[in-house]
C-alpha cells in the first residue's frame, strides 16, 4: 500500500486530499496564528492589525538568529555615538539631537519603530483595503448576490486588513535584517538615535575596515540625522505629509486581485499563506499623482541624505582613514536598494531611497563655499528655502537665486519671486 493510501485511506491523492494542509506542522501552526491573530483584531482598530504585523516581523528576524544585546555592545554603542555627536559638532551648526543613545537588537528596532512606520503605512493601507472590500464585496457581484453575501463583506475587509498586515510584517522583519540604525533610511522613526550592532556588523562584512571605525561612521551617519530631525521641526511632517500625499492617489488593479482570490480555496490556510509570502495580492498601480508626490518625497529624501554624507564627510575626516570607502559603500547601498526596500517598493509602490545623491550633494558643498557652514545650514530654518527638484540639476544657479531670497526675515507666507 502507497503513503498516499495510508494517510487516505478512501485511495484519494494527495491533491484531492483536503486535509493535505496539515501535512507540515510548522507552516499551520503559523497560518492558523496569523487567523486567530486576524481574528482578535478589535473594531475599528484600523485598516492594519498591527499586532499580527510586528509578530510576523518578530517571527522572521528570531527565524534567522536574533540573540540579545551583551552589556559591552551597549555600552560600545552609547560611546560610539556620543563621540559621533561630539566630532559633528566641528562639521555642522545645528546643535546635538542626542536625546537617550540606544544599542538595539533587530528585535528592539521592530519594537521601537512601529508606531511611525502607523503613520507611515495606515493611510496607504486604508486606502487598499477601502478599495479591495468595496470593489470585491459590491461592484464585483450581482445584486442578488451582494444581498445575500452582505454579512461577508466585512469579512471581506478584514481578509485585506490582513492580506496588508501579513505584507507589512514581512516587510518590516526584511529590514529589521538590513538596517544599521533608527534614521538609515532617511525618515525619522524614533526620537532616540540608535545602532543596531548585528546590522552594523553585517554592513561592515567584507570591507576590510576595522570594526570600530565601521560602528562611529554608522554612529556620525545616525547622530547626523537626529541633528537634521530634531532641530528642523518642520521637516518630520513634510516627510510624513508627502507619503500620505502619495497614499492618495492609490489606485488598485483589481483584476488580477479578483482573479487570485477566485481562484484561492480561502478555508485553506497554507494556500492563503503562500499567496500573502508572494507579495502579489496587492500591488498599487501608479498614477500621475502618485508619480508627483513620488518625485517630491525622493528629492527631500535626496536632500536629507546629500546633507547628512556632507557633514559627516566633513566630520570624519582624517579622523576615520576608510570613510570615504565607507561613504561610497553608503552611496551604493542607498542607490541600488537591497531586499528589504524592494520588498517594501513591492508592498506600496514607494521606494524609500533618494535617486539623486550625487546631485545633492553637490548642491550642499556649493552651498557650503558660498555662505559657508552658518549660511548652508540656514537653508533648513523655512521649507520656502529649499532646493526643488530642478535645483538638483543646477546646484550653482540655485545658490546664485537663494542670495536674493535668503533672508527668512523677509518671508511673509508667500513663496519669493525667483525673478526680482
Amino acid at each position: 500500500m502507497s503513503d498516499d493510501r495510508v494517510n487516505d485511506p478512501e485511495g484519494q491523492g494527495p491533491e484531492d486530499n483536503p486535509f493535505a494542509v496539515f501535512g507540515d506542522p510548522a507552516q499551520m501552526a503559523a497560518a492558523m496564528r496569523q487567523f486567530a491573530d486576524m481574528l482578535s483584531a478589535p473594531a475599528g482598530s484600523g485598516p492594519v492589525n498591527w499586532d499580527m504585523a510586528t509578530n510576523i516581523a518578530r517571527q522572521a528576524v528570531v527565524a534567522e538568529g536574533d540573540p540579545s544585546l551583551t552589556d559591552n555592545e551597549r555600552r560600545a554603542v552609547v560611546e560610539a555615538l556620543n563621540l559621533a555627536d561630539l566630532w559633528l559638532g566641528e562639521a555642522t551648526v545645528l546643535p546635538s539631537g542626542l536625546v537617550r543613545p540606544e544599542a538595539w537588537s533587530r528585535s528592539e528596532w521592530i519594537e521601537k519603530t512601529v508606531p511611525v512606520w502607523k503613520q507611515l503605512c495606515d493611510p496607504i493601507a486604508a486606502r487598499m483595503v477601502e478599495t479591495m472590500g468595496g470593489s470585491l464585496g459590491g461592484g464585483a457581484l450581482p445584486a442578488e448576490a451582494q444581498a445575500m453575501a452582505g454579512p461577508l463583506f466585512g469579512v471581506m475587509r478584514q481578509m485585506g486588513g490582513m492580506m496588508v498586515g501579513t505584507q507589512i510584517g514581512q516587510a518590516l522583519g526584511s529590514l529589521a535584517r538590513e538596517v544599521l540604525g533608527s534614521a538609515d533610511i532617511g525618515l525619522p522613526l524614533t526620537p532616540n538615535a540608535a545602532l543596531v550592532p548585528p546590522g552594523v556588523a553585517a554592513f561592515g562584512e567584507g570591507l576590510e575596515v576595522p570594526a570600530e571605525e565601521v560602528r562611529l561612521y554608522a554612529a556620525l551617519r545616525e547622530a547626523a540625522h537626529h541633528r537634521l530631525f530634531q532641530h528642523v521641526p518642520w521637516l518630520r511632517a513634510h516627510l510624513l505629509g508627502l507619503v500620505e500625499e502619495y497614499a492618495k492617489g492609490i489606485v488598485i488593479d483589481l483584476s488580477g486581485l479578483e482573479q487570485s482570490i477566485t481562484q484561492m480555496d480561502l478555508t485553506n490556510p497554507q494556500q492563503l499563506q503562500e499567496a500573502l509570502a508572494g507579495g502579489s495580492l496587492l500591488k498599487p498601480e501608479e498614477t500621475e499623482r502618485q508619480k508627483a508626490a513620488l518625485a517630491r518625497l525622493e528629492t527631500a529624501l535626496a536632500l536629507v541624505e546629500g546633507w547628512v554624507g556632507t557633514i559627516v564627510n566633513a566630520a570624519a575626516g582624517n579622523k576615520l582613514p576608510a570613510s570615504a570607502a565607507l561613504a561610497e559603500t553608503v552611496r551604493r547601498r542607498r542607490a541600488s536598494g537591497g531586499p528589504a526596500e524592494r520588498t517594501f517598493e513591492t508592498l506600496v509602490g514607494l521606494e524609500l531611497r533618494p535617486r539623486r545623491l550625487r546631485e545633492a550633494a553637490v548642491l550642499w558643498e556649493a552651498l557650503r563655499e558660498a555662505k559657508g557652514v552658518e549660511g548652508r545650514d540656514a537653508i533648513w530654518s523655512h521649507p520656502d528655502l529649499m532646493p526643488r527638484a530642478e535645483d538638483l540639476d543646477d546646484p550653482h544657479g540655485f545658490v546664485q537665486r537663494s542670495q536674493r531670497t535668503f533672508d527668512i526675515s523677509e518671508l511673509t507666507g508667500e513663496k519669493p519671486d525667483e525673478d526680482d
